[in-house]
């Protein structure tokens, strides 16, 4: 089997994953070609183990995810396309939606491909994280995080000193012609 060929059943399997049981259930996938063969149980075994993961969310229990402090989720993997009002409506039947907003470009108004959403409690930001998280919105695979709190920025780079023979100081650089 070929690189690409393995590329291609590797990206399909993810995207399959990634859609959903639904629709992988629908698509046909060649048990001797998939890259998952080892991880798979064959049907004479009865193992009580289970088969380990190699997708860090498999599990329902998200028990790898810490706890949030803070009703506000940080969403990355956001498509250029995508809008706050696309972002409220995919986050919404989740809880009590505050604000959602998608960070965009100053000058060409585009999204920088993350945005902010905020609910009213933290339970309800907590069951939007794990209904969301690796999740597709406008054809982009999303992924949520606890929101930080914003950090202050640092004043202004300080201004050159001009010595009274002409010579400008920098403290950075030390001087300037």
């Amino acid at each position: 089997m070929d690189f690409s060929t393995r590329m291609a059943l590797t990206s399909s399997f993810a995207l399959r994953r990634l859609l959903g049981p639904a629709t992988s259930s629908s698509l046909p996938l060649r048990k001797s070609l998939s890259p998952l063969a080892p991880y798979r149980s064959s049907s004479s075994s009865s193992s009580s183990s289970p088969t380990p993961s190699i997708f860090p969310f498999d599990d329902d229990t998200h028990a790898n995810l810490p706890p949030l402090t803070t009703p506000k989720l940080f969403v990355s993997g956001l498509s250029r396309l995508t809008t706050d009002d696309k972002l409220r409506e995919a986050f919404s039947p989740f809880g009590q939606l505050l604000e959602a907003k998608v960070i965009t470009d100053r000058i060409s108004r585009r999204s920088k491909g993350f945005g902010f959403v905020k609910y009213a409690t933290i339970e309800e930001a907590e069951k939007a994280r794990y209904g969301m998280n690796a999740k597709v919105l406008d054809g982009w695979a999303i992924f949520v995080d606890p929101g930080k709190p914003k950090q202050p920025r640092s004043p202004n780079a300080p201004q050159p000193q001009t010595s009274e023979d002409g010579i400008k100081t920098n403290k950075t650089i030390g001087w300037c012609g």
